[in-house]
């Protein structure tokens, strides 16, 4: 196993990391500098002078997932025997011992992503608590996969994978969300194992910002949900246009001609978007699993539908915006689960 460490600014406890984990660990470490400023070079200097260091370097800093990208490329250039890489930070927040652990489950799981999960016991920052359930929360109902800590940067997957973790998008905080994301949609499983939860003097050291880093995190998971959100305003737009058209008929013949039309529009769009940027599912029979699917939620739709307005007296355009919010996290779990397969 590699061990890599991204650091950017780091201080002295990324000597102590380091020290520790040759102490006991024989894992080489690839250590990259993302473009810190010259009053860290002596470190990274003292650092690439240990025998089992190798220490890259970014001329300008370009994020966490960049500097993991360059080390990943590394390993996989010039480490052709290794089995995998073991991610960790530079802040201390990982401990040896747990480290090892993570490699040894690694070794019983290597399809798999195994993470340190921290299960932010003791003194924990507000902040980092809040954020973490928070992400939890998102990450799992966008998903469908409940994973307890969302933003560990202490992972380790196998030199196979290597390749296609270089191609993910996002170069900073958000990199590590979209790991998780790829192996959602590859159904790579993820193994989770509990670590200790530290952080060193409220965390000051961390170079993460709430508000910048935040937004790239949960656009990472949005554009995952994004065909359902495009695919619900393309709906409701060209129902609320139908009905305005059809607004002389009878209500009962114009709600099921707009909700047919808009629902066939939508569901067309929706498999495209979620075949070729969502799933990227290679299933033969998705056509016709989606079609199946499409058939049951248009049955669900306009049941809700005619249940709203025509038998509770609720607006049209009130209805179908309910009926939208329960039928499409539904459809999006079943395009998951039994549309976008992958086929063994």
């Amino acid at each position: 196993m590699i061990i890599v460490i991204p650091a950017y600014q780091p201080d002295e406890k990324l000597t102590g990391v380091v020290d520790t984990l040759i102490s006991k660990t024989n894992f080489p470490i690839v250590i990259v500098d993302d473009g810190s400023q010259a009053d860290c070079q002596p470190l990274f200097a003292a650092l690439s002078e240990k025998d089992q260091v190798t220490v890259l370097h970014h001329e300008v800093n370009r994020g966490k997932g960049a500097a993991m990208k360059t080390a990943f490329q590394y390993v996989y250039d010039y480490c052709p025997d290794a089995e995998g890489v073991i991610t960790v930070d530079a802040d201390g927040q990982h401990l040896p011992d747990d480290v090892l652990r993570v490699a040894e489950t690694f070794r019983a799981h290597r399809d798999a992503l195994v993470t340190g999960s921290r299960r932010f016991t003791g003194n924990v920052p507000f902040k980092s608590r809040a954020g973490n359930a928070i992400t939890r929360f998102v990450f799992a109902i966008s998903t469908g996969v409940k994973l307890y800590d969302t933003q560990t940067g202490l992972r380790a997957f196998s030199r196979e994978n290597i390749p296609r973790m270089i191609s993910l998008k996002g170069d900073r905080y958000e990199y590590e969300i979209s790991q998780l994301l790829y192996c959602c949609r590859e159904l790579i499983p993820i193994v989770e194992v509990p670590i200790e939860t530290v952080y060193i003097e409220d965390n000051a050291s961390s170079h993460f910002r709430a508000l910048r880093d935040g937004w790239r995190i949960y656009k990472m998971i949005l554009m995952f949900v994004s065909s359902s959100l495009l695919s619900f305003l393309l709906e409701y737009i060209i129902f609320l246009f139908l009905i305005w058209l059809t607004k002389s008929w009878s209500q009962t013949s114009s709600i099921f001609f707009s909700t047919a039309v808009s629902r066939v529009l939508s569901s067309i769009f929706n498999y495209l978007y979620n075949k070729r940027l969502v799933f990227e599912a290679a299933n033969k029979t998705s056509f016709l699993r989606y079609t199946v699917l499409a058939l049951f939620i248009f049955g669900c739709h306009y049941g809700l539908l005619y249940l709203f307005t025509v038998l509770c007296g609720i607006p049209e355009w009130i209805s179908y915006a309910i009926v939208q919010l329960i039928v499409y996290p539904m459809s999006f779990v079943l395009q998951r689960k039994f549309v976008f397969v992958k086929e063994k």
